[in-house]
């Protein structure tokens, strides 16, 4: 796992807008989108991974993966795969695949959050 000292990325936390009847439940049908200031930030360690490539209309995409990885915290607990994260330096933004807690059962469990994210898809 990192150490503090490889939390280098300011990386901001974004939440879909909510709008409709209900506070809570976001308003996916209607175009509803990322607000344009987090609703958090916090240091983190991005780090590539292998890229991937898929067959998609007969012709080869290239998938660009990155692993993310973050203290836990209150904030952090929150996030979900319909959130996004941005790297709030370069401003590289970056859909959340997956969010695991990679020491689950050891001495680390519960420290660090590390999520699996893909840049440049649609958001």
């Amino acid at each position: 796992m990192p150490a503090a000292g490889d939390l280098r990325y300011r990386v901001g936390f974004y939440t879909r807008s909510t709008s409709g009847n209900s506070p809570d439940v976001p308003d996916y049908g209607s175009g509803a989108d990322y607000p344009t200031t987090a609703t958090f930030t916090v240091w983190a360690n991005i780090a590539p991974r292998l890229g991937g490539e898929a067959i998609l209309a007969n012709r080869l995409t290239g998938k660009n993966f990155v692993n993310v990885t973050v203290r836990q915290s209150t904030n952090t607990d929150l996030v979900d795969t319909d959130w996004i994260c941005k790297d709030e330096g370069t401003g590289d933004t970056f859909n959340i695949r997956s969010v695991i807690d990679p020491h689950q059962g050891d001495s680390y469990h519960g420290l660090w959050w590390e999520m699996l994210c893909e840049k440049g898809v649609a958001v």
